[in-house]
């Protein structure tokens, strides 16, 4: 009797905004958790990067374009703003593919991720249904080589492995 393979898939996603002004009254939302002192960034939604990023990275598993289809559905029709939702969506297009990882790089001269990052970890973790532990989060300052080093905004880059 054969057995079958599994199948490893790698997606990869990125996402960028740009901070709202400093007296902007919108939470800085980053990996599900708001970090204060910083100002929202500059979206039709909550602007979480992270969640973004993840969702870009679906979608180039899934082919089905997140961002640019489901999400800006959900924020035009319902005026759901809420990047969870758009990444639970994100979810449902992968199948019988289930995460195995995720690898999450952000460049941001702030706000300073050190202490929190175990608290992202949990959040995304919740989100996707997998241990915190089978997500990496990287983050650096870029050292004002970008707009974003500079501490003009957030990026962040994705990487999803998947298996079925």
């Amino acid at each position: 009797m054969l057995i079958p393979k599994p199948i490893f898939r790698t997606g990869i996603g990125q996402d960028s905004h740009r901070f709202l002004p400093e007296d902007s009254t919108k939470p800085c939302l980053v990996g599900g958790v708001i970090f204060d002192g910083v100002p929202g960034l500059d979206a039709d939604s909550d602007g979480d990067v992270v969640y973004h990023a993840l969702c870009n990275a679906i979608s180039s598993l899934s082919g089905v374009p997140i961002l640019g289809g489901i999400a800006r559905e959900l924020c035009g029709k319902n005026g759901i703003t809420d990047s969870r939702v758009y990444l639970e969506e994100a979810l449902r297009t992968l199948g019988a593919q289930k995460i195995v990882h995720v690898a999450l790089s952000i460049e941001g001269m702030r706000p300073h991720f050190e202490k929190r990052i175990g608290q992202m970890k949990q959040s995304i973790a919740a989100v996707l249904h997998i241990q915190p532990t089978m997500v990496g989060i990287t983050a650096t300052s870029g050292d004002g080589l970008t707009d974003f080093g500079c501490g003009d905004g957030l990026q962040c880059f994705c990487i999803l492995s998947t298996v079925e």
